[in-house]
């Protein structure tokens, strides 16, 4: 314990370092210091605005697998999702982040028609936070009673706190030969050949960034199923990456890890329009068959996707009952 005298000391201290600072800053920019104290209020409001968003949703993440393990504990459960007694739970969670893209994001989803009723690999654009994603594969099994198996990355597959959320939903990360088996079982597939890449690196004009990557059309044509395109309207106008600055993208080009930094969260309309599946051909290559996949996906986005997109224009969709026809 600080006597009082030590804590009256320490405070002193701290006046008059702070003191000091603002009469530095205020040597350096010219500013007088009572604006300093606005500007820094300012940009500390910013911060949580641009930056909040992604971090609740995160923790709502956390929180969700938190309850899963008390689920579990509860009921003495062993970790065979395809066990009757995690319908109830993966209902659940499939509820709730429904629930929050509905009333953050107004979400919308279309065409769920086209969908086969037989297995299928959804390809979709990825935009720098997914949500959209996980909001069609809740609503997909709260309306369909199906499971949409994901790939997703190694990195998040390992985060500690997450671990049984994505398992229940559920997500993958192995290779080639696991893809095939899940989809030979009569399973739904989804990936974004884009990844990180795509996700950090592409901007308002929606380009697909896929580089070379062939691998998903192969998976494919190795299991017989049909491709599932899949584009969401406004995703990279809700939340969007600091790719484009230099030291990022240098790190993620080194590293390959998905840490560059995400903001946003606005409330803008979110849509995700399925459109007509690509049918099996014995008689395809992968690489042809990876341009027929790009044009689909494009077509969706040139459809309902205004270019360049704008955050500003997305707010304001949230009160226009407008959409284009599928």
């Amino acid at each position: 314990m600080l006597s009082k005298s030590e804590s009256h000391t320490s405070w002193q201290e701290s006046v008059i370092s702070s003191t000091w600072l603002t009469y530095i800053l205020e040597e350096w920019t010219g500013v007088d210091y009572h604006y300093l104290y606005y500007i820094g209020f300012i940009l500390w409001v910013l911060h949580i605005i641009f930056f909040a968003p992604p971090l609740i949703f995160i923790s709502l993440s956390c929180f969700l697998n938190l309850l899963l393990h008390i689920y579990k504990r509860k009921n003495a459960l062993d970790e065979d999702f395809s066990n009757k007694s995690w319908d109830n739970e993966r209902f659940m969670v499939a509820s709730i982040l429904s629930m929050c893209g509905k009333l953050w994001h107004g979400y919308e989803l279309h065409g769920i028609e086209k969908i086969p009723e037989g297995p299928g690999l959804i390809v979709y654009y990825h935009g720098a936070a997914p949500v959209d994603y996980c909001y069609f594969i809740c609503n997909l099994y709260i309306q369909t009673g199906r499971l949409c198996y994901s790939v997703v990355d190694r990195f998040f597959a390992k985060l500690p706190g997450i671990k049984l959320y994505l398992n229940l939903l559920p997500a993958v990360h192995s290779g080639r030969d696991e893809s095939v088996e899940i989809l030979k079982k009569g399973n739904l597939l989804g990936v974004a050949p884009g990844g990180g890449q795509e996700g950090y690196f592409s901007d308002e004009n929606y380009n697909l960034l896929w580089g070379n990557r062939k691998g998903f059309a192969q998976v494919a044509i190795d299991a017989k199923v049909p491709i599932i395109p899949l584009f969401t309207q406004n995703i990279r106008e809700g939340y969007r990456a600091l790719g484009k600055i230099g030291f990022f993208r240098w790190f993620y080009e080194c590293s390959r890890l998905p840490l560059i930094p995400v903001y946003g969260g606005f409330p803008v309309k979110l849509r995700t329009y399925i459109g007509d599946p690509i049918p099996y051909d014995p008689n395809i290559t992968a690489t042809e068959l990876v341009e027929k996949t790009k044009i689909a996906i494009e077509t969706l986005r040139d459809r309902h996707q205004e270019l360049p997109g704008s955050i500003l224009r997305a707010l304001l969709e949230r009160s226009d009952k407008h959409q284009k026809e599928d």
